[in-house]
């Protein structure tokens, strides 16, 4: 069954719509270059104002709700983004030009990820309770009851990432963990898909109102500029930010936070190329086949995704001209595919035409060219030595589409001196056989210094939302290496440790307690 819901281009402050005034944003389908109605006029300072205290005035009842209210809170918004039906996934459709499937897959993972965190809230092992009872008659000094909790840390502000608009934007994992740890959301949608931001964004708002929550705990804003942003993170209410996008947009934020009075933490995703090291053994016996994976990972989606495969390590010999000739023919029939955005396009096309004039990197191959259709991604393959990739700190930049660089090694020293030259990754890949273990204990600890995922023998594009799963890395990969923006770690950045000295019974918070009602795990003087 599909939802009848009337797009009408408004800001959505605390369950209220309400029209903006400053520069509008309007939706593009990138297949077309065609503007969508409606218009959504951008939001003021007032705006953002509004939303943020809102938020903080019902921050202290949402922190308080019970770990059964809040998980019901999450599923209830999976069961009413669901309801939204083919409303949904047109629309996300027509604002990306990402096909069907995609849409309705991503859809189902972003109904996981909150599902994921109502269980994650439900066990309550995220709470981290640790009790250490008074000890009166200890020698030579007692010690004092010391009861420990993690507590949400306030309202947080979600930006919408361009190349996921369900699972990285409204009702994301950032704003599915940041609920989850009972902190108010407000989220800046992103241009690129504001119709579907909305649709998403009225699915929250309606599982607020029949969970009977106070609509505070969710706003949603748009804005064509940085000013709304800007203005979200600089507010004295917003205690953490979520955001997927660019490095220049992520540091901005940063900087941003940092210069407030209160400094408050960005977890910020931003840039990885996602190195693979075809290690030589493998090469010699799979080249064909590592090929092939390869550049099926690579022309996934455009290239779209943050953990696209830009980078691929070989060292000359057995196998290397026979992965490159295979990848070269699979380029080479390889056909366009629509991106996002004109202006993700034009840089697609801008870091392309880098590449070319760059004398250290050699075209490999480029796939077909389009017959019709705008904004379309053409594959592209290059290749160039250690010796020069070592030199020139260019061939490092992150290439946002279907393009990748082949570094040709001479040595299995090149492999470690290319590693070490990297910085941080979301992902590192591995593609092994048992001949190829000795060589990868030595490049392991460099990987670990490097990446927040280690694969071996698969590709990095597809990220499982689970409870193991890392979704992060040391700068410029994300502004925190200690943190995952996927699976149900991601909790961990909206909370914050308060330990409680001998505070009366009647004063403790419930999970704190030696009762227990909610049956949360419990450390209790270390056991």
């Amino acid at each position: 069954m599909t939802a009848t819901i009337e797009l009408t281009g408004n800001l959505i402050i605390a369950g209220n719509e309400v029209t903006g005034t400053q520069k509008p944003v309007s939706a593009i389908n990138p297949a077309t270059n065609q503007k969508m109605d409606p218009v959504y006029a951008g939001g003021t300072e007032s705006h953002v104002d509004q939303a943020a205290n809102a938020a903080w005035s019902v921050f202290d009842q949402f922190k308080a709700t019970s770990p059964e209210t809040r998980a019901l809170l999450l599923e209830t918004i999976a069961e009413e983004i669901f309801a939204l039906g083919d409303t949904l996934v047109q629309r996300a459709m027509s604002e990306t030009g990402l096909p069907q499937a995609r849409i309705e897959g991503e859809r189902g993972r972003t109904m996981g990820q909150l599902k994921l965190f109502a269980g994650v809230v439900r066990a309550g092992k995220y709470l981290d309770v640790r009790i250490d009872p008074a000890m009166p008659e200890r020698a030579p000094l007692p010690r004092a009851d010391l009861r420990l909790q993690f507590v949400p840390m306030g309202p947080v502000a979600v930006f919408g990432a361009s190349n996921f608009p369900l699972a990285f934007s409204v009702a994301g994992g950032d704003t599915a963990s940041a609920l989850a740890a009972g902190c108010p959301v407000i989220v800046k949608a992103h241009s690129a898909h504001p119709g579907t931001s909305e649709l998403v964004g009225k699915a929250i708002t309606s599982a607020l109102k029949k969970m009977e929550l106070p609509a505070g705990i969710f706003s949603l804003l748009y804005g064509s500029g940085r000013d709304v942003g800007a203005t979200l993170v600089a507010h004295p209410h917003i205690k953490a930010v979520g955001f997927t996008g660019s490095r220049a947009g992520g540091t901005a934020l940063m900087n941003i936070a940092a210069s407030r009075k209160e400094p408050i933490p960005v977890y910020a995703e931003m840039s990885s190329i996602n190195p693979v090291f075809m290690m030589p053994s493998k090469l010699a016996s799979d080249a064909r086949s590592l090929a092939q994976g390869f550049i099926g990972s690579l022309t996934m989606g455009a290239g779209q995704f943050c953990t696209n495969p830009g980078l691929v390590i070989i060292k000359e010999g057995e196998g290397a001209e026979a992965f490159i000739d295979e990848a070269a023919q699979a380029i080479f029939a390889s056909s366009t595919q629509t991106m996002l955005t004109p202006g993700i396009y034009d840089a697609y096309c801008q870091s392309v035409s880098a590449l070319v004039e760059n004398a250290n990197a050699q075209l490999v191959a480029k796939g077909k060219t389009a017959d019709t259709g705008s904004n379309q991604c053409q594959a592209h393959l290059f290749s160039t030595t250690a010796d020069a990739f070592l030199k020139d700190d260019s061939l490092e930049g992150e290439v946002f589409g279907s393009t990748s660089l082949i570094i040709k090694c001479k040595s299995d020293e090149d492999f470690i001196k290319v590693a070490e030259k990297l910085e941080g990754q979301l992902t590192a890949t591995l593609q092994i056989n048992e001949g190829d273990y000795e060589q990868a204990r030595s490049l392991l600890p460099v990987l670990e210094r490097k990446a927040g995922r280690i694969l071996c023998n698969a590709y990095p594009t597809g990220v499982e939302v689970s409870h193991a799963m890392v979704h992060g890395g040391p700068f410029p990969a994300t502004s925190d290496t200690r943190t995952t923006s996927v699976g149900s770690a991601a909790i961990q950045r909206f909370v914050r440790p308060v330990c409680y000295q001998d505070l009366p019974e009647a004063l403790q918070a419930t999970a704190i307690t030696d009762a227990n009602p909610w049956q949360v795990p419990q450390l209790i003087d270390g056991k």
